[in-house]
């Protein structure tokens, strides 16, 4: 599929390297690459690193394997290769530069000297001071200073920044395929600086443009929080003579908090014990650890599928969906402009789905590691028995040890309640008689040894609840666990009757 200009799509996803991408970031991106997948369009992978002083060492790495983990892949971009590298902005620098002197030469920008003290001196003394028409010629800048004072201080070395000079009094409307036509007046945008001669790079505002026009990206699809800077962007667009070519935005909504009041921020995860980044994150700088989806225990289409319903559905009452079917199904006329609730309790629902979607054999691999570390080494045919017989009564792959360890060691401690409940008056009598039964038992399978024990108990006069419940607890140490005969198809008759005896004995 073209854009309106004939075009083929071209989305970015333009991450900066200075700490953990956020669940946030993660559904941006996931939007993007839908969007992309859809109308059979490219997904550049950018990386926003303009921003010297915040460079987080790792974050890039980070990044990347956590889309990696989530199965969001790029066509181009930092680590993907591409004809319109390099992709990374800091090795952009020289390009900025040509167009930062293109504004300057057309009068859409000027040169500005102000240290960091006089513009706060300028804040304390102007309420609400902004950097525009209204206090330009009162500043130090190209504009309000001798061409010859300005070259002097650019030849001794003085740092300077580069603004842009915003027209006060005009309409500048964004047609935001979210939220539809959105007109602002030029005259509440300040001077935005464009470029920083300390360290000769770009801020994000002309970075952007830049690259995105040469990248020829179609559409620009990002957080809400960007939408005040649409507008400028617009006027930069025109202010480089790029409107026939000019991307169209899509501003998402917010995540809000769990609770809905405010945007949500890793203190909402810290206070509610839920991860707000993809994978575990090690600050390199605090040594702090924040937790993540991945060490968790979530499965990453479980995580794909919550996030990608966060702001927007699919028109009908359908959760559960393939990324194939999102990408069949995604519309950015269906997302909302109204903030999305971030309901972490449906994520645990979520994962609870793709657990049981998933078969046998592929919880087996994920449950694997989790019986090694607990000293059991089973067969693949084992452990996927084990897991079809408890996978149903779990939220994630972690939980299945402590909800079917006793299908590979017998339990050496016994549940006070169930014992209570189940292990009394004549339990230990029927208990043994029962063994006794069974080992008499030529064919121990379930489907012949239920009838067999279903029979003899009626033949005794025993209540059935109380004979099997009390087996139970021998076998599980609580009275917990899927049918009594299932548990002792998996151990076996000879492992069956070696923990009700030795039960009997230890409960005596």
């Amino acid at each position: 599929m073209t854009d309106n200009a004939g075009r083929r799509v071209r989305v970015r996803f333009a991450p900066s390297p200075t700490g953990p991408l956020h669940i946030g970031g993660v559904r941006t991106a996931l939007y993007n690459y839908l969007f992309a997948r859809q109308h059979g369009g490219d997904l550049i992978f950018r990386i926003e690193d303009t921003d010297s002083g915040r460079f987080v060492p790792g974050a890039e790495e980070y990044i990347l394997e956590a889309f990696d983990w989530l199965g969001i892949k790029f066509d181009e971009g930092v680590s993907f290769g591409g004809k319109y590298g390099p992709y990374r902005q800091s090795e952009r620098r020289d390009i900025y530069r040509k167009y930062v002197d293109m504004l300057l030469e057309a009068g859409r920008a000027y040169i500005a000297f102000d240290t960091p003290q006089e513009l706060e001196a300028k804040r304390a003394e102007i309420p609400n001071f902004q950097y525009d028409a209204s206090t330009r010629m009162g500043m130090r800048n190209s504009l309000s200073m001798p061409k010859s004072d300005v070259d002097a201080l650019i030849a001794t070395g003085n740092q300077y920044v580069v603004r842009f000079l915003i027209e006060p009094d005009q309409d500048v409307t964004v047609n935001d395929l979210i939220r539809g036509k959105v007109t602002i007046s030029s005259s509440v945008l300040d001077d935005k600086v464009l470029y920083k001669s300390a360290d000769q790079l770009p801020t994000y505002h002309l970075a952007n443009i830049v690259d995105d026009h040469l990248m020829e990206v179609t559409h620009v699809i990002r957080g809400e929080e960007w939408l005040p800077s649409a507008p400028l962007h617009v006027l930069l667009y025109r202010a480089f003579g790029w409107e026939d070519t000019m991307p169209q935005f899509a501003h998402l909504p917010l995540l809000l908090k769990p609770e809905g009041n405010g945007k949500l921020s890793k203190r909402d995860g810290d206070r509610l014990g839920f991860p707000v980044f993809p994978l575990e994150w090690h600050d390199p700088k605090t040594a702090e650890i924040s937790s993540g989806y991945r060490e968790k225990d979530y499965l990453p289409e479980a995580v794909i599928n919550f996030l990608a319903l966060l702001g927007w559905n699919p028109g009908d009452d359908r959760e559960i969906m393939s990324l194939d079917e999102m990408v069949s199904l995604f519309n950015l006329e269906k997302c909302s402009k109204a903030g999305a609730r971030f309901n972490y309790q449906k994520l645990v629902w979520f994962n609870h789905e793709y657990i049981m979607l998933k078969s046998d054999a592929e919880i087996a691999q994920l449950f694997k590691p989790v019986l090694e570390r607990n000293g059991i080494q089973e067969s693949d045919e084992r452990i996927e028995k084990a897991v079809s017989l408890v996978k149903n009564r779990v939220n994630f792959v972690g939980e299945l040890w402590d909800s079917c360890k006793y299908l590979f060691q017998a339990p050496t401690e016994f549940d006070e309640k169930s014992l209570k409940k189940w292990w009394k008056d004549e339990a230990p009598k029927t208990t043994a008689e029962l063994c006794d039964f069974i080992e008499a038992q030529p064919d121990f399978s379930g489907q012949a040894l239920e009838p067999a024990v279903m029979a003899w108990i009626a033949e005794k006069g025993y209540a059935t609840g109380k004979v099997m419940n009390a087996l139970r607890v021998t076998l599980v140490g609580a009275a917990v666990g899927p049918h009594i005969f299932e548990i002792t198809d998996f151990i076996g008759k000879e492992e069956t009757l070696r923990r009700a005896r030795k039960a009997i004995q230890a409960l005596a």
